[in-house]
């Protein structure tokens, strides 16, 4: 369904800071860095798309968040988002939920909030039952 998802930042070192922890928590590559242009994007191991980027804008205005926009990135198990929120929150996130299920969506639906050092929402969430043990 989707080729890439591409979030402006104002500061790249700071963004690649923080995103680098949270993709490694969900399993994506660092598939490129580029400080000239500078942008940078995770991919994961298994596909060449969709591509996860982050960057200075194109048009050379600053960085701004959309009023409702939010990314939601799918995690493997509610383990993984649970590390995720909290790499997030370590690397200079801002909470915007705390990790839990949310019965409103479906039944299994298990989903943390935050934003990153310039404002973007993000998601990352599981959609599946826990595991059986």
């Amino acid at each position: 369904m989707l080729s890439h998802v591409f979030i402006g930042v104002t500061r790249f070192e700071r963004a690649f800071d923080f995103y680098g922890p949270l993709m490694h928590e969900l399993g994506l590559q660092l598939k490129f860095r580029d400080d000239a242009r500078p942008w940078a994007g995770w991919v994961s191991p298994d596909a060449p798309r969709p591509l996860f980027l982050i960057g200075a804008p194109f048009d050379g205005q600053p960085a701004t968040c959309g009023n409702g926009a939010m990314i939601a990135l799918l995690a493997r198990d509610r383990a993984s988002v649970d590390r995720a929120h909290a790499a997030a929150l370590t690397h200079g996130g801002a909470c915007e939920g705390p990790p839990g299920l949310r019965p409103e969506y479906h039944a299994h639906y298990y989903g943390a909030y935050f934003r990153d050092p310039d404002g973007n929402k993000l998601c990352v969430c599981c959609h599946d039952a826990p595991a059986q043990t």
